[in-house]
């Protein structure tokens, strides 16, 4: 299979949208952030192609234009059988809703003095914005890591109607 990708503008900055073509089209291995911490760099063998994420832009767009709340896409992330019990459970936080990490490990049966490997296969996750780990959230509400930067978080889950805009200093 051959690696390919593409870049896309978004509110929260250009995303990079790699995958591996098969013959019924593009399957999504990732999608990053400018900045991201161990996000991919297109390497110099694998050749532009913005016609093979069309249905990955589409929805995107769609996402960000206020009219899609749930992606269907096929989808090939690579992470150990914990990281993909993990993102299973992140594709079922409905659009929306914040979840605390406390409650995604009490909903996986993971125990408590596991917690921080919960926070890292959720860091690890390489499909933002469409394997929604931005909805996980601290047990106080506040937003703690997420590998776009928690600024893009807070913008993320504004954008959905489950927090409310912060207002700036002049009221704004």
């Amino acid at each position: 299979m051959t690696t390919t990708y593409t870049t896309l503008d978004s509110p929260v900055g250009e995303l990079l949208l790699v995958g591996e073509e098969t013959p019924g089209g593009v399957t999504l291995t990732s999608v990053s952030m400018p900045g991201q911490r161990n996000a991919p760099q297109p390497a110099s063998n694998w050749p532009p192609a913005p016609g093979a994420f069309a249905e990955v832009a589409r929805q995107l767009r769609a996402y960000f234009a206020g009219e899609l709340t749930a992606f269907d896409l096929d989808l090939a992330p690579r992470g150990t059988p914990f990281q993909q019990r993990v993102w299973a459970a992140l594709d079922s936080i409905r659009y929306g809703t914040t979840i605390s990490y406390g409650e995604l490990a009490s909903q996986l049966g993971v125990p408590r003095d596991r917690i921080q490997a919960l926070g890292a296969a959720i860091g690890a996750n390489p499909l933002l914005i469409i394997r929604p780990c931005h909805r996980v959230i601290g047990a106080d509400g506040t937003m703690r890591g997420y590998a776009g930067g928690t600024e893009r978080k807070q913008q993320l889950l504004v954008h959905e109607g489950a927090l409310q805009p912060m207002l700036t200093e002049d009221g704004s």
